[in-house]
């Protein structure tokens, strides 16, 4: 059987780790080259640590061991003049753009909405829905003049219903949905698709870490994976408490296949029913 995105392209952000490393292995197992972006730094908002160049330094080898062509820029979504170079370069590099995967994310939270501060607004903001636009804004020039594509945005259960602590967040991951309903009818006429993937907890650092077990177990000074995995359970209908990177992966290759090739403005959960609860 052939690979299924066989001498295609994909950007993906976020790519040094979790669910973007995921995906930049996955598009590569199944015949793609790839364009890969992360921060490799950390954000002041953030409570937990974020990734590194040696982070994005081990996705360039897992991707090549593939023997899939990669291209890596240390570029920060916020700041669309790197993300544009670094599409265009490489583009210009491995001939071609196909598939765009804006899943470069972060998370944080509060006591509530009215507890956060600026910077944590606005950090939010910037990365989580303010990047996803500079991704598909970089992207599409190149989409169009492949004669189409598909782009898979990364949202979350929190893009499809409410979550105390984290009113930023949710309301970045809802901002996503918006841009990708408006995307999607907009780049129909040149045959491209934009969908959006909601991933409840994933079993990545932005989940596994002192942080955020903490808010899920507040009643402990020092809570450990397993102290949280009861609460994190509690938020799926299937009996798991998160799901793997290479689950949500498995949606993103689909969205950008041609087995999806009439599926566009989207929604597509990867979330063990937690949405139905």
């Amino acid at each position: 059987m052939s690979a299924r995105v066989a001498g295609k392209v994909a950007f993906v952000t976020g790519a040094a780790r979790g669910q973007g490393r995921s995906h930049a292995l996955r598009l590569a197992e199944e015949g793609a080259d790839i364009i890969a972006i992360d921060v490799c730094d950390q954000l002041a908002s953030v409570p937990y640590a974020m990734s590194t160049r040696a982070d994005l330094d081990q996705t360039v080898k897992e991707v090549e061991a593939l023997d899939r062509r990669i291209v890596a820029v240390q570029a920060d979504v916020r700041d669309y003049a790197a993300v544009k170079a670094a599409v265009d370069q490489g583009v210009a590099e491995l001939g071609r753009l196909d598939i765009v995967c804006g899943n470069a994310g972060i998370f944080s939270f509060a006591a509530g909405g009215a507890e956060l501060d600026e910077l944590m607004w606005s950090e939010m903001i910037d990365v989580n829905l303010t990047g996803v636009w500079h991704t598909a804004k970089a992207c599409v020039p190149h989409l169009i003049a492949a004669g189409g594509g598909s782009i898979v945005l990364t949202s979350s259960t929190a893009g499809i219903k409410g979550f105390p602590n984290f009113a930023h967040y949710v309301a970045a991951k809802h901002g996503v949905v918006g841009l990708m309903r408006t995307l999607a009818l907009e780049l129909a006429p040149h045959s491209i698709r934009v969908n959006t993937v909601h991933p409840t907890s994933v079993d990545t650092d932005m989940v596994q870490n002192t942080a955020t077990w903490s808010l899920f177990r507040p009643d402990l000074a020092e809570p450990t994976r397993e102290d949280a995995r009861e609460t994190f359970a509690s938020m799926n209908a299937l009996p798991v408490p998160w799901v793997e990177a290479r689950d949500i992966s498995n949606a993103v290759l689909f969205l950008a296949s041609d087995e999806a090739r009439y599926i566009t403005g989207v929604m597509l959960p990867v979330d063990a029913g937690s949405t139905q609860r």
